[in-house]
């Protein structure tokens, strides 16, 4: 039985395209100059000739040629071939043409002449149009993939950043400290963004550099007088668009890396630059004291799901560059950003 791959109903265009294209080769064949009216025997010996493209078209190719199964394709066609020769001979002509054409068997050649260019076009025609539709189908497939890939990888970003800041305020809790209040206010405002504004595949570089200020600001009461904490955004660009939750990685691993290394004299330096051209420019740097448990905090799951982020939505449209030495860890990243279309920079602005 033919594959269900390469077997779908007939679609409302496909139909009017084969129509057209009938109509069309039907024109080429029966046109003569000396005698422009189309005659009656035209008509049957074109119909033959569909009926065998027909058969050709939505029983050989599916069942055979896109089965792989190339002899028993090429076997069938030319007993599809022979007989419609057979039936043009044999009947056809007869009735036609008893007293001329049909007094003799002109040959193989002489009747594949004519019959080999129609078949040939009408068979061609729907074998470019599946041809195409199944490039179609691929590209809708490699596109699902890649949406839900992005899915994934994005949903990994807010239980592993919930996860962090639970523990932090866990022990404010404990202390009962009077910033309690605010690490929650703002904690609320990240996860709500995360959970609500960040579904769509880009967000507006503005609201996402304040959500990193706020992250930041978040983060910093964890270190409070045991360093500094630099963070510097100049946005002078508006109507930019950018992936949502992959700077925040850059951000969050450098916070994590300099405490867990180190009790004082912490430096985090964050720069965030847009040029005009829309090249956005990113730059985290922290620093940090070697011991053997930190070997691997820059090297977790948060920053393998940012890499892969960068090359689904960036193709070389992105530079990375990851330096480390042994007391500073710095983190450059360059993306070619997209503009905002009119309708998201009105609600941007309006809400």
């Amino acid at each position: 039985m033919p594959s269900k791959d390469f077997v779908s109903p007939l679609s409302y265009k496909e139909i009017l395209f084969q129509v057209l294209l009938h109509g069309v080769v039907f024109i080429f064949y029966s046109y003569d100059r000396r005698n422009p009216q189309v005659e009656s025997y035209q008509i049957v010996f074109f119909l033959t000739y569909a009926v065998a493209a027909l058969i050709i078209n939505y029983l050989l190719l599916p069942q055979f040629l896109y089965q792989k199964k190339h002899l028993q394709f090429v076997g069938w066609t030319i007993v599809v071939i022979a007989a419609l020769i057979f039936i043009e001979e044999a009947v056809i002509e007869q009735i036609y043409f008893p007293d001329t054409r049909g007094q003799r068997f002109l040959g193989v050649f002489f009747s594949l002449w004519g019959v080999l260019p129609v078949i040939t076009v009408l068979s061609g025609f729907k074998f470019a149009w599946d041809a195409l539709r199944k490039q179609q189908e691929v590209e809708l497939l490699k596109s699902t993939i890649k949406e839900s890939e992005l899915k994934f990888l994005k949903s990994q970003i807010n239980p592993h950043f919930l996860f962090n800041n639970l523990n932090n305020l866990y022990s404010y809790a404990i202390d009962f400290s009077p910033k309690t209040p605010e690490i929650i206010l703002k904690l609320s405002s990240v996860l709500r963004y995360m959970l609500y504004e960040c579904k769509e595949k880009l967000v507006p570089l503005t609201k996402e550099v304040k959500q990193l200020e706020n992250f930041t600001q978040l983060s910093q009461l964890q270190i409070e007088e045991r360093g500094v904490v630099n963070f510097r955004a100049e946005i002078n660009q508006s109507g930019y668009q950018i992936a949502p939750l992959i700077l925040i990685v850059f951000i969050e691993n450098a916070f994590k890396h300099s405490q867990a290394s180190q009790s004082e004299n912490i430096r985090i330096d964050i720069a965030i630059q847009l040029s005009e051209e829309g090249e956005l420019g990113f730059s985290c740097k922290n620093n940090f004291q070697p011991v053997a448990n930190t070997d691997n905090l820059a090297q977790g799951i948060g920053l393998d799901n940012v890499k892969k982020r960068l090359q689904l939505l960036y193709p070389n449209t992105h530079q990375l560059t990851i330096k480390e030495t042994d007391s500073q860890y710095e983190v450059y990243l360059s993306m070619q950003l997209k503009r905002l279309n009119k309708e998201k920079m009105v609600y941007q602005y309006t809400n």
